[in-house]
């Protein structure tokens, strides 16, 4: 039975949602349809561009610059802080919506989300139509737009939703990928950052479908891990599952913007090692196991990455939590600037499943008192008390 994965996407979400409750609140002037940028302070990090109407982009005006220098370009340009309790409440509607026709859901972001409607035939006659139908309900009933693509799987399903925008409805099914994809920019392939771009370019692949002209051993002596991957995309291939446990059960998760954006391997392990120790003294503190980890990247351009594993065991530890982020960020990063980065787990228990070490200890029940006691420590002394220097060099 062929998957049906949906892929939904609002469109240009802060500013169309800074919007909505503009004009909710009485504003006068559609934000979407005059020069505006969602910022914020001029005078710390956070005075940069982080959306822009569609009249500001025809203006030049790009996400991440400062609004210094989108005010250079237009004088005129309307400034509005972000509002990010309202964005999640904005969130959290559309995804209770999608939710009364699917509950097979995965959000991967504030403003996306995978759903599948697999094995829904009896329900549905016409996916399209269906598509369509949920695109004009959130338009109708919350007053923004999003796109909608329609796959076989997840990543021809964000592939597909990236096609022209906004409030469109774009299908990328196996017989039009060759049709659909191919002659699309490498830099379009989901997951390949600037830097895979970029050396893809250098060794003459240009197009999506060039890759192709190449194998797979050839990518994985360029690439490394990530060759696999970028082998794989271009031919459309992802079985990975749309995981409701991500948005069902509950999560511990940190994230942090950067003070510098950075491509400096040991700063970036230096954050995950602490983010490991917030979240693991967290997860300790409620006395809970995770089956699950992810950590989720954001570059300078503000697009987001994300990457999750499900782990043979379950784990609490520091060690465990920070050796895990290591291999996903591996696997994900691309070497480029980093904004801002966080480490999620997902699929909680109360109790250990499988509790086997990342690295074999011979008694687990030690290493766990042993990090109990150093929680004990820090929530008394400080959480600089105790530095676990020596795992940055694992």
């Amino acid at each position: 039975m062929p998957r049906i994965i949906f892929h939904i996407d609002v469109n240009n979400a802060f500013l169309s949602w800074t919007a909505v409750k503009l004009l909710k609140e009485g504003y006068k002037t559609d934000i979407r349809t005059i020069p505006s940028v969602i910022g914020g302070d001029e005078s710390t990090r956070h005075g940069i561009v982080l959306a822009k109407s569609p009249v500001a982009k025809k203006m030049g005006i790009k996400t991440a610059t400062t609004l210094y220098s989108a005010r250079k370009i237009c004088p005129s340009l309307k400034v509005f802080p972000p509002d990010y309790s309202y964005y999640e409440e904005m969130s959290s509607k559309m995804i209770k919506l999608i939710e009364n026709y699917s509950p097979t859901l995965e959000q991967f972001s504030i403003d996306e989300c995978f759903v599948d409607f697999t094995g829904t035939s009896y329900l549905y006659d016409d996916y399209i139509k269906l598509a369509y139908k949920i695109k004009d309900e959130i338009s109708e009933k919350y007053g923004f737009t999003v796109n909608i693509g329609v796959a076989n799987n997840k990543l021809c399903a964000k592939m597909a939703s990236d096609f022209e925008k906004p409030n469109k409805v774009h299908t990328l099914f196996e017989d039009e990928i060759e049709e659909k994809m191919w002659p699309l920019p490498v830099d379009d392939l989901f997951m390949v950052g600037k830097k895979t771009s970029e050396r893809l370019h250098s060794l003459g692949i240009h197009k999506i479908g060039d890759i192709l002209k190449h194998d797979e051993d050839f990518y994985i002596r360029e690439f490394k891990s990530q060759g696999k991957y970028i082998f794989e995309s271009a031919q459309g291939i992802d079985d990975s599952e749309v995981d409701n446990t991500i948005t069902k059960s509950k999560s511990i998760s940190v994230s942090w913007t950067l003070e510098k954006d950075t491509d400096d391997i040991d700063k970036i392990k230096s954050v995950l090692l602490k983010q490991a120790d917030e979240v693991g003294r967290s997860l300790r503190r409620e006395n809970m196991y995770a089956k699950r980890i992810a950590i989720t990247i954001k570059n300078r351009e503000f697009k987001s990455y994300s990457k999750q594993t499900t782990l043979n065991s379950s784990i609490s530890s520091n060690e465990d939590i920070y050796m895990n982020a290591i291999l996903l960020l591996e696997k994900t990063w691309d070497f480029e600037k980093i904004r801002n980065i966080g480490i999620r787990l997902s699929g909680l228990s109360e109790n250990p499943i499988d509790q086997n070490s990342l690295f074999d200890d011979e008694n687990k029940e030690n290493k766990e008192k042993i990090q109990k006691a150093v929680d004990k420590i820090k929530d008394k002394y400080g959480s600089k008390i105790i530095n676990p220097a020596s795992l940055l060099n694992k």
